[in-house]
């Protein structure tokens, strides 16, 4: 695939959040969206649609500079026909690619995901999201191309829905193993959204945010119910990860319309997960041991996400937040 120039300054477009990242020390070194750029000033492919009729593809960038996808090409591409979304594109310069994880993509057993099962608009512009259901799932190996591993500290955060959920294991976004093993503790890094209750326990239904850093999703800083735990049911949902690799980590999430994120957790790892071992695959919506040779089980939204090198600060991930809720999730 492609590698693209790393995207400069936020122009006249605006600033996208892998600019507020930069700012504040903390650059993206993955970022994902079907929905729209992450950066004021990026102009590349955010995602590639595959047609049934004759297996051709083509990319969908965005409509202007840091604008929302082009959902008018894919509708044009794809009349007629049914469209997969086969790759969604790194925007960071990285090169960290998702393709799906099944024949035909980077290998393993699921398919890939259905183009137009649901639409939305951001800012007024009408896009389409990558709408997760069991077997759907993207991966990439991103260990040499700017993906933090072993202890380095790490930020993430995606957009989600808290309609379309379940309790397959697991519909992450984040850190994963490039073995695509489960290879013990710390060898992830992942948010996860979903009313997985792994270790039991749980006050209420979900969906929650939580971490999944391998043998486990962590709501907070053990293995038992962390009472400051909430469930985010709202249509769109901010959902975020940091890690500093050797001593603590933060989950928040806030409803991605309106509002500021609450802090989930934030305190030290858990027993045995210090240092972090991760190993710098990038997964999303699946669990880091799927799906060579088995399936993924989850359900779940993806509309947008990143990948950030260090510990952002709150003060970062607040202003992200702020950018989220103003572009306008409809």
């Amino acid at each position: 695939m492609a590698v693209f120039g790393r995207p400069g300054p936020a122009s006249a477009a605006g600033t996208g959040p892998c600019d507020i990242y930069a700012s504040g020390g903390t650059p993206c070194v993955a970022a994902h969206s079907t929905v729209r750029a992450l950066y004021g000033s990026y102009t590349g492919k955010l995602y590639q649609v595959r047609r049934s009729s004759d297996n051709a593809t083509r990319d969908v960038g965005a409509v202007t500079a840091g604008g929302v996808a082009d959902a008018a090409a894919q509708d044009s591409f794809c009349a007629g026909t049914s469209c997969v979304i086969t790759w969604v594109y790194d925007q960071s310069g990285h090169g960290n690619n998702l393709g799906y994880q099944g024949p035909g993509g980077v290998g393993g057993s699921d398919t890939a995901a259905n183009a137009t099962s649901e639409s939305l608009t951001v800012g007024g512009n009408r896009a389409y999201s990558l709408y997760i259901n069991p077997r759907n799932s993207y991966w990439r190996d991103g260990h040499a191309t700017g993906v933090p591993t072993g202890s380095a500290p790490e930020g993430m955060y995606m957009v989600t829905s808290g309609t379309h959920v379940n309790s397959g294991c697991c519909f992450d976004y984040g850190n994963s193993e490039t073995s695509r093993k489960a290879d013990g503790p710390g060898a992830m890094d992942a948010i996860n959204f979903s009313t997985q209750c792994w270790f039991g326990g749980c006050s209420g239904n979900g969906p929650w945010v939580q971490a999944d850093l391998e043998w486990g999703l962590y709501s907070g800083g053990s293995q038992s119910w962390n009472p400051n735990q909430r469930a985010f049911t709202s249509k769109f949902v901010t959902a975020t990860l940091k890690n500093n690799g050797t001593t603590r980590f933060a989950i928040k999430g806030s409803n991605a319309q309106s509002g500021s994120l609450t802090t989930l957790y934030a305190g030290s790892l858990p027993g045995g997960y210090n240092p972090m071992k991760k190993q710098g695959a990038i997964i999303l919506g699946s669990g880091g041991d799927c799906c060579n040779g088995n399936t993924n089980l989850s359900a779940g939204t993806f509309y947008e996400g990143a990948m950030v090198s260090g510990y952002p600060s709150d003060q970062t991930e607040n202003a992200v937040q702020a950018n989220i809720t103003a572009a306008g999730y409809r």
